[in-house]
This record gives C-alpha cells, sequence and structure tokens, in this order.
C-alpha cells in the first residue's frame, strides 16, 4: 500500500512525536509498504495532496491529536488510522472527557474548570492541577497543599486558558491499551517518586512498566472493562490508551484517553501488544489495513 505517514508537527509534544514517526515508517517500509513521510503543520497540507493509500497520523497534542487535522481529512474523504474528528476532539480535552464519563455513569476524579477571570474552586489538596488540553504529563502538578495548587493554577494560566483541579486518589496506577475495540493487558506504571512525568515517560531509566498489576485478577478484569467503556463512550476508533488509578479498596478511576498513543520503543501501547502477542510492525500493518479497509 502507499502510506503517508505524519509526524512532527506544532505542538510542545513535537519531539515524542517525531519519535514515534520514525518508528512506524521504519516499520512500514520493513513491511514493503511505500512511505511519504510528511512533517506537517497547519500552514503546510500538501502532504495531504499525495495520493494513498491511507494516512497514519503519528502527532500528538493540538492540531495533531485535538481533532483539527482528523476534520481537514475527513472533508477530504482520506481513510485513516485512528479516531475521527469528534472523538478526538473530546479525548483530547480532559475536561470534555470526564464530563462524558460521568454522563455515562463511569468513574472519574471530582474535578473543577478554572479560568484565568474566576480560580474559585471546590476541591481540597492534597489535588493535581493540569492544562487541561495537553498531553504527556506537560503542565501537570502534584499539589500537596491549597498554597501549592493555587500557585499551579496560575502557573497553568500563564499558558493556557483553563486549568483543570482534580482530586488526588492515592493507588495503582494503570494504562489499559485498546485496539481493535478490545482492551489489552494492563501495565502497572511505578516510578520512584510516585508521578509519572515527562521525564519519567520518555527519559528517566528508573520508570518501570509491570504487567504484574499487584492485583486480583477480578480487578484488572474490571479496569480492562472500564478502558472499553471510557473507549466506546467517547466514540474512539482504531487504538487507544486509557489511564486511570486503582484505590486502595480496588475502585478504579478514570484519569485521561490518549486517542493517538506514542509509538516510541518505550510506549505503553506497543509494550502492551506485544505482551498480546502483536509484534511492532504486525501492530503497525493491522492499523493501516484496518484503516484502509474502511470507507473514505
Amino acid at each position: 500500500m502507499n502510506v503517508t505517514v505524519l509526524y512532527g508537527g506544532p505542538s510542545s509534544e513535537r519531539e515524542v512525536s517525531l519519535n514515534s514517526g520514525r518508528a512506524v515508517i521504519e516499520a512500514l517500509r520493513e513491511l514493503g509498504h511505500a512511505v511519504h513521510a510528511a512533517d506537517i503543520s497547519p500552514d503546510d497540507l500538501s502532504s495531504l495532496d499525495k495520493p494513498a493509500d491511507v494516512i497514519f497520523p503519528v502527532l500528538h497534542g493540538e492540531f495533531g491529536e485535538d481533532g483539527t487535522l482528523q476534520q481537514i481529512m475527513e472533508a477530504r474523504g482520506l481513510r485513516f488510522v485512528g479516531s475521527g474528528s469528534a472523538a478526538s476532539r473530546l479525548g483530547f480535552d480532559k475536561t470534555a472527557a470526564k464530563r462524558t464519563w460521568v454522563a455515562r455513569g463511569l468513574p472519574t476524579p471530582r474535578w473543577r474548570e478554572v479560568h484565568r477571570n474566576d480560580r474559585r474552586h471546590d476541591v481540597p489538596a492534597p489535588c493535581v492541577v493540569k492544562a487541561p488540553r495537553s498531553g504527556s504529563s506537560i503542565d501537570v502538578f502534584i499539589c500537596p497543599t491549597d498554597e501549592a495548587a493555587a500557585n499551579a493554577v496560575d502557573d497553568v494560566l500563564r499558558r493556557h486558558p483553563t486549568a483543570l483541579v482534580e482530586q488526588f486518589i492515592k493507588g495503582v496506577e494503570l494504562t489499559v491499551g485498546i485496539l481493535e475495540d478490545r482492551p489489552l493487558p494492563a501495565i502497572r506504571i511505578a516510578t520512584p517518586d510516585g508521578f509519572y512525568g515527562y521525564e519519567d515517560k520518555y527519559r528517566s531509566s528508573t520508570t518501570e512498566y509491570h504487567f504484574d498489576t499487584l492485583l486480583p485478577d477480578g480487578v484488572v478484569d474490571a479496569c480492562q472493562r472500564l478502558a472499553l467503556d471510557a473507549f466506546a463512550s467517547l466514540g474512539c476508533r482504531d487504538l487507544g490508551r486509557v489511564d486511570m488509578i486503582v484505590d486502595a479498596e480496588h475502585r478504579p478511576w478514570l484519569l485521561e484517553i490518549n486517542t493517538l498513543p506514542g509509538f516510541t520503543a518505550r510506549s505503553l501501547l506497543p509494550k502492551a501488544a506485544r505482551q498480546a502477542g502483536i509484534e511492532f510492525n504486525a501492530l503497525v500493518d493491522l492499523l493501516v489495513k484496518r484503516a484502509a479497509a474502511r470507507s473514505a
């Protein structure tokens, strides 16, 4: 097949996207596909003019993951890997995703969204302050005190129009990948300081990933079902990764979803797929063939 791989992009997660894109490009070429690789931006969409059987966007952050690019591709009648524009918009906006989950009766920690002209909220410390429309744990702060939370909110609002203040839940951090509408093996994430930040995700050698979740099988099964429900409730397709916390009473809480998860050597969806018997190249091949089989 002729496959156009879009990577790089204009967001703060550009470095991660470049690494993911290179891995996907190499896999596709090893599989015998004809690959056109393009570092796309809102100001240069020329790569979409090249005839292709399928587009594989390996982009993270604004423009590439928030539904903007997906809407452009839909308008052109292009087949592409991943969720459509509506689901991408919902998944990228943590507040919108949480509202959808609450409406569907799915558990997520209590939260409030604050704005530059109204920073009041009723979520006491300890809490987590996040940028609602950012990924890779950029602009995420664990706040042990109300003062720390206020400072974090000020910090986030200097760069973003809103901030999300979320109840902190102590527990086991799990991520569950979704592939072709089925959950992959859950991964337990362990970091030295208990916070899975940007450095832990992409640069640290001390972050640990375990398929032994230290949880009863029934709890893990419930987490996988919850991840699939969270994925389906937003209208996602093809692939995704759902992050959650399991508290001391073995109750899972949804944190966020990634509709275009990373594809680097350290990325969690490929790790989980491999645990399920799907090697990296086979994973990439499966996704482009699934997208190519869809109606334009």
